[in-house]
């Protein structure tokens, strides 16, 4: 059974470039290959990881409403047609695997794709060791229970008193829904200078472990500007080399 670690947070935090640099560090730690899940509608995971999507989730729902109806696909499920579709979307990189939710091209909620995906990935479970997930902005992909079984939940924060409170829901709505995530901890990103008496009593209200501070870095905001996938950050890097301390403490097995 695969070790699960879910990346959650409000937007525009950096929690797909931290999920990024977890999959690097799991990468060089030699601890792959790693299922990598982008399952924020909004993609970019690919990005921080430089490899093109060319197939997603949600595109894929759309495609297999009408494959199901064809002749060539008469006697397979609605599900295990879909199923089949999303194991040949599978990118397959250096030290991982790549698989991308997406957006779907009509109409309709995500309760299917969400629910093939978890088939899919208790499936696969046995394949690879370690499963990243990166999961959409806020709180609706806990509601969904996309991240139903998960071993570690890394909550991303930048130091603003709103994205922090955002924390202590993410914590509370684990519990409201009787979650099975073993343990979660918190990394505040983006920092400019140490954190605020003021932040750090509203991280002591939400109740959820502070990992570590992850300080604005002037080269990891230069590559994003330049479109260079952040994976390829120097190792000098030193939000890189924070985040992996960061990492090391986590006793990730």
């Amino acid at each position: 059974m695969a070790f699960t670690i879910a990346m959650a947070g409000k937007g525009g935090v950096g929690k797909t470039t931290l999920g990024g640099f977890l999959i690097r560090y799991l990468i060089e730690k030699r601890k792959g290959p790693i299922l990598a899940v982008d399952a924020d509608a909004n993609s970019n995971l690919h990005e921080v990881l430089g490899v093109t999507v060319d197939q997603q989730v949600g595109t894929i729902r759309e495609d297999s409403k009408h494959k199901s109806k064809r002749e060539d696909l008469a006697g397979v499920t609605n599900v295990d047609n879909m199923e089949l579709m999303i194991s040949q979307s599978l990118i397959e990189a250096k030290g991982f695997d790549l698989i991308s939710m997406g957006r779907p091209e009509g109409p309709g909620c995500y309760c299917f794709p969400n629910h093939v995906i978890r088939r899919f990935m208790d499936k696969l479970s046995d394949n690879y060791p370690y499963v990243v997930m990166d999961n959409e902005a806020g709180l609706e992909h806990l509601s969904r229970r996309t991240t139903q079984d998960t071993d570690l939940m890394l909550i991303v924060s930048d130091p603003s008193a709103r994205s922090l409170r955002t924390v202590g829901r993410v914590r509370e709505l684990v519990t409201e829904l009787e979650l099975r995530v073993h343990k979660i901890g918190l990394i505040v990103n983006r920092a400019v200078g140490d954190l605020s008496p003021e932040s750090l009593e509203v991280i002591k209200e939400t109740g959820v472990d502070l990992l570590g501070v992850i300080k604005a870095d002037e080269t990891l905001a230069s590559y994003d500007q330049r479109n260079i996938p952040l994976i390829q950050l120097p190792a000098e890097s030193a939000a890189l080399k924070t985040a992996y301390s960061i990492f090391d403490t986590l006793n990730i097995p």
